[in-house]
Protein backbone atom coordinates (compact mmCIF):
# COMPACT_ATOMS: atom_id res chain seq x y z
CA UNK A 1 0.00 0.00 0.00
CA UNK A 2 2.89 2.53 1.00
CA UNK A 3 4.22 2.09 -2.56
CA UNK A 4 1.15 2.65 -4.84
CA UNK A 5 1.14 5.76 -2.31
CA UNK A 6 4.34 7.02 -3.55
CA UNK A 7 3.48 6.30 -6.92
CA UNK A 8 0.66 9.01 -6.86
CA UNK A 9 0.90 12.58 -7.73
CA UNK A 10 -1.43 14.97 -7.75
CA UNK A 11 0.22 16.43 -10.71
CA UNK A 12 -1.42 15.68 -14.46
CA UNK A 13 1.09 13.99 -16.18
CA UNK A 14 0.68 16.48 -18.81
CA UNK A 15 1.32 19.06 -16.06
CA UNK A 16 4.40 16.53 -15.72
CA UNK A 17 5.62 16.34 -19.06
CA UNK A 18 5.62 20.74 -19.28
CA UNK A 19 7.77 20.86 -16.37
CA UNK A 20 9.72 18.26 -17.38
CA UNK A 21 10.35 20.68 -20.80
CA UNK A 22 11.29 23.79 -18.77
CA UNK A 23 13.98 21.90 -16.98
CA UNK A 24 15.44 21.33 -20.42
CA UNK A 25 14.64 24.98 -21.46
CA UNK A 26 16.32 26.21 -18.12
CA UNK A 27 19.47 23.66 -18.69
CA UNK A 28 19.69 24.42 -22.02
CA UNK A 29 19.33 28.22 -21.05
CA UNK A 30 22.68 27.94 -18.43
CA UNK A 31 24.38 26.12 -21.39
CA UNK A 32 23.59 29.34 -23.69
CA UNK A 33 24.82 31.76 -20.67
CA UNK A 34 28.01 29.48 -20.22
CA UNK A 35 29.09 30.17 -24.02
CA UNK A 36 28.19 33.91 -23.77
CA UNK A 37 30.17 34.16 -20.91
CA UNK A 38 33.32 32.35 -22.96
CA UNK A 39 32.80 34.47 -25.76
CA UNK A 40 32.87 37.59 -23.85
CA UNK A 41 36.25 36.26 -21.88
CA UNK A 42 37.69 35.29 -25.28
CA UNK A 43 36.99 39.41 -25.88
CA UNK A 44 38.05 40.72 -23.32
CA UNK A 45 34.77 42.11 -21.88
CA UNK A 46 35.29 41.29 -17.94
CA UNK A 47 32.10 42.67 -16.82
CA UNK A 48 30.26 41.18 -19.16
CA UNK A 49 31.52 37.54 -18.57
CA UNK A 50 31.19 37.28 -14.96
CA UNK A 51 27.55 38.60 -15.77
CA UNK A 52 26.49 35.58 -18.35
CA UNK A 53 28.82 33.42 -15.77
CA UNK A 54 26.45 34.29 -12.82
CA UNK A 55 23.07 34.17 -15.57
CA UNK A 56 24.11 30.53 -16.03
CA UNK A 57 24.48 29.78 -12.65
CA UNK A 58 20.47 31.27 -11.91
CA UNK A 59 18.94 28.71 -14.64
CA UNK A 60 21.03 25.83 -13.11
CA UNK A 61 19.32 26.76 -10.26
CA UNK A 62 15.75 27.38 -12.16
CA UNK A 63 16.59 24.09 -13.73
CA UNK A 64 16.81 22.50 -9.92
CA UNK A 65 14.23 23.84 -8.09
CA UNK A 66 11.63 22.55 -11.34
CA UNK A 67 13.22 19.47 -10.98
CA UNK A 68 12.85 18.97 -7.48
CA UNK A 69 9.60 20.61 -7.10
CA UNK A 70 8.24 17.78 -9.50
CA UNK A 71 9.79 15.09 -7.56
CA UNK A 72 8.73 15.84 -4.66
CA UNK A 73 5.51 15.63 -6.04
CA UNK A 74 5.60 12.12 -7.03
CA UNK A 75 6.37 12.21 -10.18
CA UNK A 76 9.40 11.37 -12.84
CA UNK A 77 11.93 14.30 -12.99
CA UNK A 78 13.59 13.85 -16.23
CA UNK A 79 17.60 14.91 -16.04
CA UNK A 80 17.69 16.88 -19.26
CA UNK A 81 19.28 16.52 -22.61
CA UNK A 82 20.77 19.68 -23.63
CA UNK A 83 21.08 21.20 -27.50
CA UNK A 84 23.59 22.45 -28.62
CA UNK A 85 23.69 26.40 -27.91
CA UNK A 86 25.63 28.83 -30.28
CA UNK A 87 29.21 29.57 -29.07
CA UNK A 88 30.11 32.15 -31.77
CA UNK A 89 28.82 35.66 -31.77
CA UNK A 90 29.87 38.59 -34.12
CA UNK A 91 29.93 41.06 -31.47
CA UNK A 92 29.15 41.85 -28.21
CA UNK A 93 25.54 43.51 -28.60
CA UNK A 94 24.72 40.42 -30.31
CA UNK A 95 25.80 38.39 -27.29
CA UNK A 96 23.02 40.45 -25.07
CA UNK A 97 20.72 40.49 -28.39
CA UNK A 98 20.68 36.26 -27.67
CA UNK A 99 20.17 36.65 -23.91
CA UNK A 100 17.20 38.79 -24.50
CA UNK A 101 15.66 36.21 -26.71
CA UNK A 102 16.46 33.82 -24.68
CA UNK A 103 14.58 35.57 -21.81
CA UNK A 104 11.66 35.54 -23.65
CA UNK A 105 11.76 32.06 -24.74
CA UNK A 106 11.58 31.18 -21.21
CA UNK A 107 9.03 33.91 -20.38
CA UNK A 108 6.77 32.71 -23.11
CA UNK A 109 7.35 29.28 -21.89
CA UNK A 110 6.48 29.84 -18.22
CA UNK A 111 3.56 31.35 -19.13
CA UNK A 112 2.16 28.36 -21.08
CA UNK A 113 2.91 26.76 -17.86
CA UNK A 114 0.71 28.63 -16.06
CA UNK A 115 -2.22 28.70 -18.48
CA UNK A 116 -2.04 24.51 -18.40
CA UNK A 117 -2.11 24.78 -14.63
CA UNK A 118 -5.04 27.40 -14.83
CA UNK A 119 -6.28 24.68 -17.72
CA UNK A 120 -6.66 21.45 -15.42
CA UNK A 121 -7.00 23.26 -11.90
CA UNK A 122 -3.41 22.44 -10.58
CA UNK A 123 -3.72 25.34 -8.17
CA UNK A 124 -0.79 23.96 -6.66
CA UNK A 125 1.92 24.06 -9.52
CA UNK A 126 0.68 27.55 -10.65
CA UNK A 127 1.68 28.88 -7.24
CA UNK A 128 5.07 27.69 -7.53
CA UNK A 129 5.37 28.89 -10.80
CA UNK A 130 4.40 32.68 -9.66
CA UNK A 131 8.30 32.75 -8.58
CA UNK A 132 9.18 32.29 -12.03
CA UNK A 133 7.04 34.22 -13.58
CA UNK A 134 8.38 37.58 -11.03
CA UNK A 135 11.74 36.29 -11.70
CA UNK A 136 11.48 36.65 -15.56
CA UNK A 137 9.87 40.23 -15.21
CA UNK A 138 13.65 40.97 -13.58
CA UNK A 139 15.56 38.47 -15.93
CA UNK A 140 13.64 40.34 -18.95
CA UNK A 141 14.25 44.01 -17.87
CA UNK A 142 17.98 43.42 -17.06
CA UNK A 143 18.34 41.55 -20.33
CA UNK A 144 16.20 44.28 -22.32
CA UNK A 145 17.95 47.09 -20.90
CA UNK A 146 21.86 45.81 -21.80
CA UNK A 147 20.59 46.17 -25.02
CA UNK A 148 19.37 49.58 -25.02
CA UNK A 149 22.68 50.44 -23.61
CA UNK A 150 23.82 49.66 -27.41
CA UNK A 151 21.16 51.64 -28.83
CA UNK A 152 22.10 54.66 -26.43
CA UNK A 153 25.59 54.23 -26.42
CA UNK A 154 26.40 53.37 -29.91
CA UNK A 155 28.60 50.06 -30.41
CA UNK A 156 32.05 51.34 -31.07
CA UNK A 157 35.53 50.81 -28.86
CA UNK A 158 35.29 53.35 -26.22
CA UNK A 159 30.72 52.74 -26.17
CA UNK A 160 31.76 49.24 -25.57
CA UNK A 161 34.05 49.47 -22.79
CA UNK A 162 31.94 51.86 -21.18
CA UNK A 163 28.61 49.15 -21.86
CA UNK A 164 30.86 46.27 -20.01
CA UNK A 165 31.22 49.08 -17.04
CA UNK A 166 28.16 49.51 -16.73
CA UNK A 167 26.49 45.81 -16.89
CA UNK A 168 26.90 44.99 -13.02
CA UNK A 169 25.03 48.53 -12.34
CA UNK A 170 21.74 47.15 -14.35
CA UNK A 171 21.95 43.84 -12.46
CA UNK A 172 22.27 45.49 -9.04
CA UNK A 173 19.55 48.19 -9.81
CA UNK A 174 16.96 45.63 -10.78
CA UNK A 175 18.10 43.06 -7.56
CA UNK A 176 18.16 46.41 -5.31
CA UNK A 177 21.30 45.25 -4.08
CA UNK A 178 24.78 47.47 -3.92
CA UNK A 179 27.41 47.45 -6.37
CA UNK A 180 30.25 45.05 -5.10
Amino acid sequence: MKDLMRQRTSIKPEIVNILNEQVRIEATASAAYLAMAAWCDQHGWENSTEHFYTQADEERMHMLKLFRYVSDMGAAALSPKVEEVPHDFSSLREVFEAALENEIHVTESINKIVAACRNVNDFATESFMQWYVQEQTEEEYVARRAVELFDIMGDSGMDLLLIDERIPKIVYQESGEEEA
